[in-house]
Parts: C-alpha cells; sequence; structure tokens
C-alpha cells in the first residue's frame, strides 16, 4: 500500500492536508480525513470537484469532457472524484477556506409546498423546511449555493441551485429543467405532489458573490442557470448593494422564458440593474434580443467601462463562450465566476 501527502491551497491562501493511497480517489481520502471539500455528483459528471495540480503525479478515471474539457485537463486541472495520486500532490483550489467543511452536511425534512409549471419543460419547486431539533425553521445559505434534493424512499438525489434568499420561514425555491428520462425529472412529473416530504441536504457551492468587490457585477445565465443568478440578484435588492448590474437571461426559444414578473419587480426594487432578455432563435414577432446572451455581452463589453466582475451559469457550452468573450476583453480569470449545468439521468 503506497500513501501519498495531499496539499490543497485554497484561493485565499490557507492549506489542508491530507493522505491518500493510489488506489483512493482525492474527494473520497479527503472525506476519510473529516475534510469535505465542495462536490456534487461525485463520479466525474458535473465538475463542481474540480482543482488545479501544481506539482506531482496523478491519473484520472473516466469523465465527462463537458465537466473537464480537453484545454482544461492539458492545463493540469482535474476532477477530485476522478483522480488518483501517483505521487505526493500540491494542488490548488478555486474557492476559499471557508467553503471546506470539517463535518458532513445535514439533512434535513421539507414539505413539497407548490409544484407549477412556468415555462416549456420548466417548473418551479418551492419546499418549506420542517422544524429542526432544536425547533428553528430558517433556511440559511449562500446566494448561489444548491441543495441536494432526495426523491422520498429511493436513495436518489440530485442537487438543483436555490432561486430565493434565506429566510426564518424555511422557504426554498427551486427552478428545474424537466429532462426527458430523467430520474428526478420524472419523480417531479408522476410522483410529486403538494404536502408530500422530501430529505434536502445542503447547502453546498462556491459559486457565490464576492461580497469584497466593488466592480459591476455581470450576471449571464442559460435556461434554468438563471436560479442562482436570480438569488444573488434578490439579496442585492435586500441589501440595496450599490455595483451596477447587467443580466443577460437566454433561452433557445420565447416558449421558454420564465421568472419575467420577478425580474420586473426586481428592475424596480434594484435601480441600477440592466436586463437583457435574449431569444436564440425568436419568433418575427420579437422586440427583445435576438442572440445568445454571449451576443449581447459581447455587444456591451465592445462600449468599454469598468472592467466587471462576471458571474456565469448554464449548459458548458455557454460557459466556454462566455469565458472566452471575457478573456478578449482583458477580464482576467480572477473576475470570472461560474457554475456549469449537465443534466442527469
Amino acid at each position: 500500500m503506497i500513501i501519498h501527502v495531499i496539499t490543497l491551497t485554497t484561493r485565499d491562501g490557507q492549506q489542508v492536508r491530507f493522505t491518500c493511497e493510489t488506489e483512493q480517489n482525492l474527494l473520497a481520502a479527503a472525506e476519510e480525513e473529516g475534510i469535505v471539500l465542495p462536490s456534487l455528483c461525485r463520479d466525474g459528471g458535473c465538475g463542481a470537484c474540480l482543482c488545479t495540480r501544481v506539482d506531482g503525479d496523478y491519473h484520472l478515471d473516466s469523465y465527462n469532457p463537458q465537466a473537464l474539457p480537453p484545454d482544461a485537463a492539458a492545463r493540469g486541472d482535474l476532477l477530485l472524484c476522478r483522480a488518483h495520486p501517483q505521487s505526493d500532490l500540491s494542488l490548488e483550489a478555486p474557492y476559499d477556506f471557508d467553503r471546506i467543511r470539517f463535518e458532513a452536511l445535514a439533512s434535513r425534512p421539507a414539505e413539497i409546498v407548490e409544484l407549477a409549471p412556468i415555462a416549456e419543460n420548466t417548473v418551479r419547486l418551492l419546499l418549506r423546511l420542517q422544524p429542526d431539533s432544536s425547533g428553528g425553521q430558517a433556511a440559511e445559505f449562500e446566494p448561489g449555493q444548491y441543495m441536494s434534493l432526495e426523491i422520498p424512499d429511493s436513495g436518489i438525489s440530485r442537487a438543483y441551485s436555490i432561486a430565493n434568499t434565506s429566510n426564518w420561514t424555511g422557504e426554498l425555491e427551486f427552478l428545474i429543467r424537466l429532462q426527458p428520462g430523467g430520474t428526478f425529472s420524472t419523480y417531479l412529473e408522476r410522483e410529486a405532489k403538494t404536502g408530500q416530504r422530501i430529505d434536502v441536504r445542503g447547502p453546498s457551492g462556491h459559486f457565490v458573490l464576492q461580497a469584497q468587490s466593488l466592480r459591476p457585477r455581470y450576471f449571464v445565465g442559460g435556461g434554468t442557470g438563471l436560479a442562482p443568478l436570480l438569488s444573488m440578484l434578490r439579496h442585492m435588492a435586500e441589501l440595496q448593494e450599490p455595483q451596477p448590474a447587467r443580466l443577460y437571461f437566454g433561452v433557445n426559444r420565447e416558449a421558454e422564458l420564465f421568472c419575467l414578473n420577478t425580474l420586473q419587480e426586481l428592475s424596480q426594487t434594484l435601480p441600477q440593474l440592466k436586463i437583457e432578455l435574449c431569444v436564440w432563435h425568436p419568433e418575427p414577432s420579437w422586440t427583445g434580443f435576438r442572440g445568445t446572451p454571449v451576443d449581447a455581452l459581447r455587444r456591451d463589453l465592445e462600449q468599454g467601462g469598468p472592467v466587471p466582475d462576471l458571474y456565469l451559469c448554464g449548459p458548458p457550452a455557454l460557459i466556454d463562450a462566455a469565458t472566452e468573450t471575457a478573456r478578449a476583453f482583458g477580464i482576467s480569470d480572477e473576475h470570472i465566476f461560474s457554475e456549469r449545468f449537465l443534466p442527469s439521468n
């Protein structure tokens, strides 16, 4: 048995160390020592556990190339859930030390309060947490984080970003794209109903607002990638944060648009917010932006002005295109924050 020492340095310069056998993956080895690193699917399908190799050797089990694109893998990016050390390793994480947990995430029961269609193949799921052991009911999380939702009596869970903000009433709002044949989608379509209990685990995730930055904030979302961005914007409105903000919300067709009333309300409570609705394949009567959110982003970056912090959420192609565009206009990676939405079976 060969054991290697793994040193992981977080974005704010702090370090954690753990040991890992050659046969283990890095994520599981860390958890054996009580270090819970950000992750999601745990099988190479989402990219939530991505880190970057600084020094050392490793090999990767099979993974979804949308979660770890070939150019990223060539730079030394890796997925902790698929990586096995072949020597001691030094890694860099794209998150701060406070995103690492040293205890397992708690699971709490919740009740389905509302389940309703809001657009073509998209539903709004509203849950209310049940009181915990101390009688508390509050839903506490950071804007941009997600929860894992478990199908009752199945042991099967899927993670979804939260669209609302922390509250004392225990409400959790999710905007979910129904995937044909998807396990959780099938549950929502055929079995889920109001009043039913569902267990939730979390919150998790490091796709959150950079509170210390006073730069303008540009939000680029595709489809239900709007959910965490909506949470961030609602948070800004609640605190009346002063940063100029722009939201580029894109879908393929007009029938896929949703939350338009919510966005209109946000523009009233957050007056510095500019919203661009983008439809890639619109009807002739469409009067909004024709094209993708990246097209609209490129148009605005061409106008110059202060360099923004960029928050991206949606399909991998959208994330890659927006990142490439931002780099072309001189926005460095340290000001680009993203989360990829990949469909699960």
